[in-house]
């Protein structure tokens, strides 16, 4: 496995700190709204990495959390006039049906910043003690200055900041330096949790360092991933507090997908253009939906236009099509299920070895697609090696998380379809124009 390292900037052979076992953390969504495309591509991205370990034999644990405390929340629970936990249970649901109708895997572990309190406030104490942070009229903010690896991710340097531009609160004109972030924020607005320094909730940076460091050990794992928007401040920021309380960036290898943008211009509310994910699933179908957003490769911007949406649809239609007449074809002629060409399957996983080559994944399945379908159409048939083929492109499928359902005839289904197959031979054209129909309604072809 080959991996593009943002911490380094190079692609690299990745190597587990467990032998056989992988860990990775994937920053999760803030839950004050539906879920949108955007949010969709490193859930899907992250989800075929995993898969990919998953196949190669690896003991994967996935964690990807929850942000349910933050302004924007307290905002939208006013809006809709319900409490803050009311508003983020209900988005947290509309997250994980997304999640469920892209046939996505769950994570080994989703917690909540509401549920991990405790470990924060013990988290943000303990940089006190060590001098990296501070407390300032029941604040509490980090020394950006005392850690001198800041920048290692972005390329940032201190010295280049702007003030305020580290941090999602205000600046109350109490910091030591304006680069200096927020781990801890007073408030008497909102949701706020008992602290040493006051009533109050954390700050976002600080948030998924410490679910990391509460779940593995050490605070350390092999892969962090997120989107692109979210390496500077977000991540270094992170790294910046693991530097200063363990000693290291919690993981080895740093991974970011870009972003999405929709005819040539950039997703944002502005623009009045941000499409939600569960709309676009409910349009295109869990299938669709995913080709398109594994149709070019995670580090490349992806655009969504009308003609590159149509296009897909075409290639989908081509591996649906051919799954469903061969499984036709196999139940009618009675074969028994086959093993299918590992090899095949093989040859596709490594180019998802090699940094996610998603496009060239989905090539090698329109390869088999092709060749299942010239199979088919040979005069004199090879049944176990239709079977075979059909098997491979249903695993090539199953590896990378697509869900291409084969139609199971029933006694009296397989028997119309066979009536159909014996007047189209005894050209009774008419009596299999009357058969199609009966299989056309039925939904069989």
């Amino acid at each position: 496995m080959k991996l593009f390292n943002t911490l380094t900037n190079k692609k690299e052979e990745f190597k587990p700190l467990k032998e056989g076992e992988v860990s990775i953390y994937v920053c999760g969504p803030t839950v004050y709204n539906y879920v949108h495309i955007g949010n969709t591509r490193p859930m899907i991205v992250f989800d075929v990495l995993r898969r990919t370990f998953e196949y190669l034999g690896y003991k994967v644990t996935f964690v990807s959390n929850y942000t349910d405390v933050d302004d924007k929340i307290i905002k939208a629970a006013k809006q809709e006039g319900i409490t803050e936990k009311e508003l983020t249970d209900k988005y947290i649901k509309a997250y994980e049906d997304v999640r469920r109708d892209l046939h996505l895997e769950f994570p080994t572990y989703a917690p909540r910043v509401t549920e991990t309190m405790d470990q924060i406030i013990a988290f943000i104490a303990k940089l006190i003690d060590l001098g990296y942070a501070y407390e300032a009229d029941g604040d509490v903010y980090f020394r950006v200055s005392k850690v001198k690896e800041y920048g290692q991710l972005s390329g940032i340097r201190i010295e280049d900041l702007l003030a305020g531009a580290s941090e999602r609160v205000e600046d109350k004109g109490v910091k030591e330096e304006s680069t200096d972030f927020a781990l801890w924020k007073k408030t008497g607005e909102g949701i706020q949790f008992d602290s040493p320094w006051s009533k109050g909730r954390p700050g976002w940076h600080t948030e998924c360092v410490v679910m990391i460091n509460d779940i593995f050990d050490q605070g350390k794992i092999d892969i962090h991933g997120g989107g692109q928007d979210l390496k500077f401040p977000h991540h270094e920021n992170e790294i910046a507090q693991s530097c200063a309380l363990n000693g290291h960036a919690i993981a080895h290898t740093w991974m970011h997908n870009q972003m999405i943008n929709i005819n040539n211009e950039k997703m944002s509310k502005s623009l009045g253009n941000v499409v939600w994910a569960k709309d676009l699933i409910k349009d295109l179908g869990c299938n669709v939906y995913k080709w398109f957003m594994l149709s070019s490769h995670y580090r490349n911007p992806l655009n969504m236009t009308d003609d590159i949406i149509q296009g897909v649809k075409k290639e989908v239609a081509k591996v649906d099509n051919v799954i469903r007449q061969a499984s036709l074809y196999l139940q009618v002629e009675g074969i028994d299920q086959s093993d299918y060409h590992r090899e095949k399957v093989d040859e596709m996983v490594d180019a998802l070895a090699d940094d996610l080559n998603t496009s060239l994944a989905l090539t090698l399945i329109l390869k088999e697609v092709k060749n299942l379908n010239q199979l088919m159409r040979t005069k004199d048939k090879d049944n176990q090696e239709i079977a075979s083929s059909y098997q491979t492109l249903l695993k090539m499928c199953d590896v990378i998380g697509f869900v291409f359902e084969p139609k199971q005839l029933s006694a009296d289904e397989l028997k119309l379809y066979k009536k159909w197959n014996e007047a189209k031979a005894q050209k009774n054209f008419a009596e299999a124009d009357k058969y199609r129909a009966d299989l056309i309604a039925k939904g069989i072809i």
